[in-house]
């Protein structure tokens, strides 16, 4: 017995060291988890954040759902696309109209333009000479007709003294008003000053002999016709062209404008050409 007791003693004395050993790692252990600071809630709750609530911050319910009671385009998106098509369209708009004279110059190239005008020796309704030389330097709207026409006449006439003021008023001095009449036996210079007075007081009024008037009519390819066997003091109607003559300041044809061209489109038209002119341009 005595043996196995001091066996026994021998070995509880070695176990102790072991024993002290756990109880001081264990009290480390929790001193130092009681040292740690804890980790914040907030910081726990910021780090799983959606990022959603990161990109849109609204002080109220309200203040949130006003962002989308329009849409998703502002009054301002919407100004900005309006005026981005009217631009696009006034663009294209010019654009067409450019290539289309371009396609008309091409196709004057192509075939070449009709012999339109030429010399002539006329007077006006003041008496003084005037001839193809006093159009040059600017361009001139030459229509043909005569003062007892009962009704196309005075239409066209006032049709043309709205396109002279529209061109006036984009381009001023720049055009000439010109009438030639095609009864030089019935319109003298007279006649057609008072005729033209009723129209526009800076209109030109050209008559001469039949034979001057015959020749610039055939230049002008202008088509008249008086009945024959006319009896002196009977009444008649002339038959006649109804076309406007654009001339350039050289001279030369520019375009013929109808019956289907409103007063506007051809003020547009003529203001067009003139201010396409490279060339010297002569101001009245």
């Amino acid at each position: 017995m005595t043996p196995s007791r001091t066996l026994l003693r021998s070995f509880q004395e070695l176990a102790a060291p072991a024993q002290s050993s756990r109880r001081f790692l264990s009290s480390a252990q929790s001193s130092s988890a009681a040292k740690r600071p804890a980790a914040h809630p907030a910081s726990r709750h910021q780090r799983h954040q959606p990022l959603v609530q990161k990109r849109f911050k609204y002080k109220s319910v309200e203040e949130a759902k006003s962002r989308y009671s329009v849409g998703p385009f502002s009054w301002k998106a919407a100004v900005l696309f309006v005026a981005t098509a009217a631009g696009l369209m006034w663009y294209f708009e010019s654009e067409k109209g450019r290539m289309q004279k371009k396609r008309v110059a091409e196709a004057n190239k192509a075939i070449g333009k009709p012999k339109v005008g030429g010399s002539f020796n006329l007077v006006d309704q003041n008496g003084t000479p005037y001839t193809d030389t006093n159009m040059k330097g600017r361009y001139s709207l030459v229509y043909f007709g005569f003062t007892h026409c009962p009704d196309i006449c005075p239409e066209e006439l006032d049709k043309m003294a709205v396109m002279f003021d529209e061109v006036e008023k984009e381009v001023p001095g720049t055009l000439n008003g010109i009438f030639v009449t095609c009864d030089p036996a019935r319109d003298g210079p007279e006649e057609l000053k008072q005729y033209l007075a009723e129209f526009h007081p800076k209109f030109v009024g050209l008559t001469g002999t039949y034979e001057d008037i015959k020749a610039m009519c055939k230049a002008y390819r202008v088509y008249f016709s008086t009945p024959s066997k006319v009896q002196p003091g009977q009444d008649y109607l002339v038959d006649h062209s109804i076309y406007f003559y654009l001339m350039d300041p050289e001279g030369d044809f520019v375009e013929a404008l109808g019956r289907q061209h409103s007063p506007t489109e051809g003020a547009r038209l003529i203001t067009s050409h003139i201010k396409s002119w490279n060339g010297e341009l002569k101001r009245a």
